[in-house]
């Protein structure tokens, strides 16, 4: 009988085995999308916001001098899709954040007043999986495209097969979102254009999600607080800038205190995790207006941010604190 022939990866449990799936774990380490997307970027709160629970709005953005390189967009490939004529020779469009454009998808130019609107959305469908990446693709083709195009993201490079810019290429890393929270979806379409009747009713159901909704200040500015009335309650979801496991800290020390609410009317609902932030949630009463909430707020965010700045260790009590807000914390994408 002949030898039986032995496979061609290492035996199972050896030595070589352990190195090759190690070196594996790097190579897909390298290649997985950053954990902190918007990680260096002053909006770096609001962007994930925006992405993640704030349903309609929009924000100018503040595009980096002179701009990325002038994209040929007359082809269209299989990864990142672009249909749409270059904008004249030199010129540049003025480029809108969206939450969400009709279809999902992640960008369109129209012309409005004989000028070129670019709108470029975070929430898109399909989600990519590096979202950096795919937005600063996606802000490149729309700052150079004519009027009439569309665009979906795809793979690793843009319509002219270039490498995808970094998001730090394209805008501004020291730049704030001056955000318009709209109350609908009328903002899709041109003032003074008729609604196709196709569409008509896909706005109604889009509208129909829209929930009351402000992006609140504190006057440390740390972080971005959101409110939203959700009909039997207020929720504030305050996306914190600072490391993860500082923040969870600096809750049960709070907490530990009872000092972990927004006062009378309020509670601390929990957490989750997205894009690398923690998001603390609050409960509010919503027989009071988002703007009744400031001094309460502030009063707040300053306790925070001593308990930030703590040093010592946590109690019994504090640790015991942060194993039950961490029990009923939940990760979003």
């Amino acid at each position: 009988m002949g030898k039986s022939k032995r496979g061609s990866g290492p035996r199972p449990g050896s030595n070589r085995a352990e190195r090759v799936a190690a070196r594996k774990e790097r190579q897909a380490a390298a290649l997985a999308p950053p954990p902190r997307p918007f990680a260096g970027l002053a909006a770096e709160c609001d962007l994930v916001a925006l992405h993640t629970f704030v349903p309609s709005a929009t924000a100018v953005l503040d595009l980096v001098e002179p701009g990325p390189p002038r994209p040929e967009l007359t082809s269209v490939l299989p990864d990142d899709t672009a249909i749409a004529p270059p904008a004249p020779e030199g010129a540049r469009n003025e480029v809108v954040l969206a939450t969400i454009l009709p279809g999902a998808v992640t960008g369109i130019t129209r012309e409005i007043s004989g000028a070129t609107e670019a709108l470029v959305a975070l929430q898109t469908d399909p989600d990519p999986d590096d979202l950096s990446g795919a937005l600063a693709a996606a802000i490149a083709w729309a700052a150079h495209a004519g009027p009439g195009g569309e665009y979906r993201h795809g793979g690793e490079t843009t319509p002219d097969g270039a490498a995808r810019p970094a998001l730090t290429d394209v805008l501004k890393a020291d730049a704030e979102l001056e955000i318009v929270v709209h109350g609908d979806f009328a903002w899709w379409f041109p003032p003074g254009n008729e609604v196709p009747p196709e569409i008509a009713a896909m706005l109604e159901r889009a509208n129909d999600t829209v929930l009351p909704t402000a992006r609140m200040h504190v006057s440390s500015g740390n972080g971005a607080p959101w409110w939203v009335d959700a009909g039997e309650r207020a929720h504030l979801r305050w996306v914190r800038p600072e490391p993860e496991d500082e923040v969870m800290t600096a809750l049960a020390r709070l907490h530990a205190a009872g000092q972990l609410s927004l006062g009378e009317g309020s509670r601390f609902a929990g957490s989750f995790r997205t894009h690398g932030l923690l998001v603390p949630v609050f409960d509010l009463d919503n027989e009071r207006h988002h703007e009744e909430w400031y001094d309460e707020l502030d009063r707040f965010d300053g306790r925070l941010t001593e308990a930030l700045a703590a040093t010592t260790e946590l109690t019994l009590d504090e640790r015991s604190s942060r194993d039950g807000i961490r029990g009923r914390q939940v990760t979003l994408r």
